[in-house]
Formats: C-alpha cells, structure tokens, sequence
C-alpha cells in the first residue's frame, strides 16, 4: 500500500504538470496506481469492512436453502471444529528421575578442512535432569542406531523405562504416536538393553 505522504505527492506533481508515465518512473510505482491515486485526488480511500456474519450452524443445511460465501463457510467450519483432527500428544509422562529417556537424530553441515561435510548428530538425554550422551556420524542406520544406544548406555550404567524417539524411522516399520509399530529388530534389542542396563 501507497502511504499518505507518497500519495500526496502523486497528486500535487501530476497538478504541477508531471506526466503519468514519468510520475511511474520516479516514483517507482505502476502507471495503473499513479491513475487511481490521481482520481481519488491523493487521498487514501475509505474501507468500509463488513462486519463478520455470525450465523447459527442449523441453518447450514440444505433444507433452508440460504446461500453462504466460501469464506463465512470454512470460518465456522473451523469455530465449531469440523473437518479437522484434533492436535493432542500421543502420551503424557509426568517428571519422575530416571523414568524418561529421549533419542534424537538430527543433520549437520561441519567444514573439514575445505570441505563442507553432512554428517547426523545423534544425542540421547534423559528427560528429568537433561544428561546428555552426544556423538556424530557420517552416516547413520540402524546398526549404528544400536551401537550409539548401547556405548550411551553402558557409559551411563542405566536404562530409563521409556525411551522416545523422535524424527527417525529407523526404529519404526510404520504408523505414528501409540499406533506405531516398531521394527522387530530393535524390539529385541531394547529387551535386551534394558536386562543389560537397568539398575
């Protein structure tokens, strides 16, 4: 949008004798707005915005036959909720020492000498006090998946309970949240891991 003052100026210099074109070309505005400033004499126009409608959900039906915008539609669609899944977490763990511990995966960018490299940070934290067990790779799959989680652990002596995993496919064969099922592999390894680690 034009402000007041640019506005202004538009108009006084066209007034003054200054040509559309030239006026679009100083002033780095289209030839189209120059002409309507002109017309609406420099002035900014008055917006008159309409009030939303607020209407009742039982005249949405066919029956009453009320023609209804696009926009007024999706609007109460999304006030009263429909159409769309409700965002809510999956679990709910409270604080308790030792009873949480959270894997995460995430790319990397490092400069190698001349060279930009990609490599995946991997980091482990138990959730109440934030102890974290940190390494990088150069590539990261399942096996190093396994061999990360086993030196954290083993340098830590302990295995939380409950382990959460975020962004990595690499424990799970499909599904998301409490549906997800998790790749038989790793399923035997987490019983053994936590034989082997728990305290």
């Amino acid at each position: 949008m034009i402000d007041a003052n640019k506005r202004k100026a538009i108009f006084l210099l066209h007034n003054e004798g200054m040509g559309i074109r030239e006026l679009s070309r100083k002033l780095r505005v289209s030839t189209n707005t120059v002409t309507r400033i002109i017309k609406q004499e420099g002035e900014l126009p008055e917006i008159t915005k309409q009030n939303k409608i607020d209407i009742d959900p039982e005249i949405l039906t066919e029956d009453k036959g009320i023609a209804i915008g696009y926009s007024t539609l999706t609007r109460v669609m999304r006030e009263l909720g429909l159409g769309q899944p409700k965002n809510t977490r999956c679990d709910h763990v409270p604080d308790v020492p030792g009873a949480e511990m959270q894997h995460d995966t995430s790319p990397y960018t490092v400069k190698l000498g001349t060279n930009r490299v990609k490599i995946v940070g991997s980091i482990i934290y138990m959730r109440y006090s934030k102890m974290r067990y940190l390494k990088f790779y150069r590539s990261f799959n399942r096996f190093a998946m396994k061999c990360f989680l086993h030196e954290a652990l083993t340098f830590w002596g302990y295995t939380a309970p409950v382990c959460i995993i975020d962004n990595t496919n690499l424990a799970r064969l499909r599904g998301t949240g409490k549906n997800a099922v998790i790749v038989p592999e790793m399923k035997q390894y987490a019983k053994q891991s936590e034989e082997t680690h728990s305290s």
